[in-house]
């Protein structure tokens, strides 16, 4: 994920194991693009005026929490004061009693006491119950005809399985933490897909995708994909990649059916991501940056891909990637984003070479991003017409640093990946986890040309 923005810029830069529920029958319930392979661009930068008010074990061990809860089965009624209508608990059989015909020491059976019948007028008398008796008391019968329901079994930590996980997610024996929905995701839609991961060294996924197929007025096929990665020294940096991606994603998949053009939908999208991440800054509590200065609104960075049958359409802001990666690897691959960071400036600037910028410490301090405290969102968007098929890798910087150059990106991704996206994703995530793993994941390839909805992996 981006590191703190530029400072230039600004800010956003087990106890013992879970003891099974108890059961009782009615008595209780369980409780449980290239130089040759792509012609110059169509147009490129900035389309349209900017508009800075639109549209797992080892890597977080918390410490260990309280012990595991006992399990409090609910008890009916009758359970819990006998039978209607007695003053004494009802009859019923023991269990966890010999048979009182059986000697208890092997001498004579055991003999009930004597029974003396009760006065008339006076309390009936009874027998100190003993500690050890438990009788099955007669069911409630205004509840005879409601069948029992099982509540859901408690979560078994994955790490120890023996703990039992409490509400935020961890363990109460060994404190790990468990596996989150946005841990690792795996999307197929018709011809593309996309795969993000945690990785190794985060203890949650700020990256977020969103892919989509629709048709134009013409009805030819066209392919969206959206990736988003949240800054991670901004709040709620999960919350503002997964919101970007969503509306970036809706807005496309709603203009391009109605013939709006797909650079400019895709210009209109970046608006539509950016308004959905400033409005999670309306969300935070009254006085909550008064009491917490040093935090930044909600950001993240986007990259997106429009491809129908002769056109590919690329927009972005901050530091993720798209790539052009033909089929016929023996023409080049390319780059089809600048990044709005550090490093990129300082090698626009002539400053330095690009293997020195990208190898400093500040290489990866975002100069653009979505979210409330961005100065100048200034969307960027390009367009290609490639003369040959390929496929598009939109990816954030978790896999990016671990292939940087667009012939380091063609040398990864496998031979087949227009024909199996989904493989080819699990194949590049495989290679950022292989390499360390230090951010999230996530990455998305897009077939040119766009195939009708169908078509995807073997």
């Amino acid at each position: 994920m981006p590191g703190v923005p530029a400072p230039a810029q600004g800010a956003p830069t087990a106890g013992a194991p879970a003891r099974p529920a108890a059961a009782g029958a009615q008595a209780a319930t369980a409780g449980a693009a290239a130089s040759n392979a792509l012609v110059v661009p169509e147009a490129s930068g900035t389309h349209g005026p900017a508009d800075p008010h639109g549209v797992a074990a080892g890597r977080h061990v918390p410490v260990q929490g309280a012990p595991a809860r006992p399990d409090h089965a609910p008890v009916s009624p009758a359970a819990a004061q006998g039978a209607p209508g007695t003053g004494a608990p009802a009859a019923g059989v023991r269990f966890d009693r010999r048979d009182r015909s059986e000697a208890s020491d092997g001498g004579a059976p055991v003999q009930d006491a004597p029974h003396t019948p009760d006065t008339p007028g006076t309390p009936p008398a009874h027998q100190p119950a003993q500690p050890d008796e438990y009788p099955l008391q007669a069911p409630d019968p205004r509840m005879a005809g409601e069948p029992a329901q099982a509540g859901p079994a408690p979560a078994v930590c994955v790490a120890c399985r023996a703990g039992r996980v409490d509400d935020d997610g961890y363990c109460e024996n060994c404190g790990h933490a468990q596996p989150r929905e946005r841990d690792h995701m795996e999307q197929e839609c018709g011809p593309l897909a996309a795969v993000t991961d945690r990785g190794l060294r985060h203890h949650r996924n700020e990256d977020a995708f969103a892919v989509g197929t629709t048709a134009l007025p013409d009805g030819s096929p066209v392919s969206v994909a959206v990736v988003c990665d949240g800054v991670s020294s901004a709040t709620r940096p999960d919350e503002a990649s997964l919101a970007a991606s969503r509306a970036a994603n809706a807005s496309l998949l709603v203009a391009l059916p109605r013939g709006t053009h797909p650079q400019q939908a895709m210009h209109d999208a970046i608006l539509a991501a950016s308004e959905a991440v400033n409005a999670l800054a309306g969300e935070q509590p009254a006085g909550a940056r008064e009491h917490a200065p040093q935090q930044n609104a909600p950001a993240c960075t986007i990259v997106g891909a429009v491809v129908t049958a002769g056109l590919l359409v690329v927009g972005w802001v901050g530091d993720s990637r798209a790539y052009w990666i033909p089929v016929d690897r023996s023409a080049p691959p390319a780059r089809l984003t600048e990044d709005d960071s550090w490093a990129a400036q300082m090698v626009a600037a002539g400053l330095m070479g690009e293997a020195e910028a990208y190898a400093d410490h500040r290489a990866h301090a975002i100069t653009g991003w979505l979210g409330a405290d961005a100065y100048d969102l200034e969307p960027h968007t390009a367009a290609f017409k490639p003369d040959r098929p390929g496929v598009v890798v939109v990816c954030t910087d978790g896999l990016w640093n671990y292939a940087e150059s667009a012939d380091e990106m063609a040398e990864v991704v496998p031979v087949d990946a227009a024909e199996r996206p989904l493989h080819a994703g699990q194949v590049l995530v495989g290679h950022a986890l292989d390499g360390g793993g230090h951010d999230n994941v996530t990455v998305a390839l897009v077939p040119f040309p766009a195939v009708p909805q169908g078509a995807g992996s073997a």
